[in-house]
């Protein structure tokens, strides 16, 4: 059976890591953009990511520019708008596809777990993912759907 941690990613610092560093964690695994109305987002995952990282939830932050043009930037361009804009702290990826052909693997799988109405597509920037401690998808919430509004369910994979 496949879980969350059996893929790799790069970070935004360019480094090829394996998932599996995250065994036995829960992840929230969100796509993110600089430029989206949903950008806000990003003090509310921070927020999940301080209150709840004592308790073993990892925020994983996965940029992405197939919605809008949204996310333009480099890595760095990426990395300075989320420390500065956000401060943010949880461990952020280099940018990737979750649609189409060259979609990321892991999208491709988190995708086949948890459909939406648009099947198996992202419908926009900042889906969310919530994985339990197992690396299985047990939610999947709107780009609509606030971080703070997540608390019950994280509350039931920790």
């Amino acid at each position: 059976m496949t879980t969350a941690y059996d893929f790799t990613a790069t970070t935004i610092d360019g480094e090829e890591v394996s998932l599996d560093q995250y065994r036995g964690k829960p992840l929230l695994i969100v796509n993110t953009a600089s430029q989206c109305g949903f950008t806000p987002q990003y003090e509310g995952l921070e927020k999940l990511n301080k209150q709840y990282g004592d308790r073993g939830l990892v925020v994983l932050g996965f940029p992405c520019n197939q919605f809008g043009h949204q996310e333009p930037g480099d890595a760095e361009e990426i990395k300075n708008f989320c420390n500065l804009r956000y401060d943010v702290s949880f461990p952020m990826f280099d940018k990737i596809d979750v649609n189409g052909k060259g979609a990321h693997p892991l999208y491709d799988w988190l995708k086949s777990e948890k459909g939406s109405v648009l099947g198996s597509r992202i419908k926009w920037n900042f889906t969310k993912f919530l994985v339990n401690r197992d690396g299985e998808v047990v939610d999947r919430f709107s780009p609509t759907t606030k971080p703070e509004s997540m608390t019950g369910a994280i509350e039931k994979v920790l």
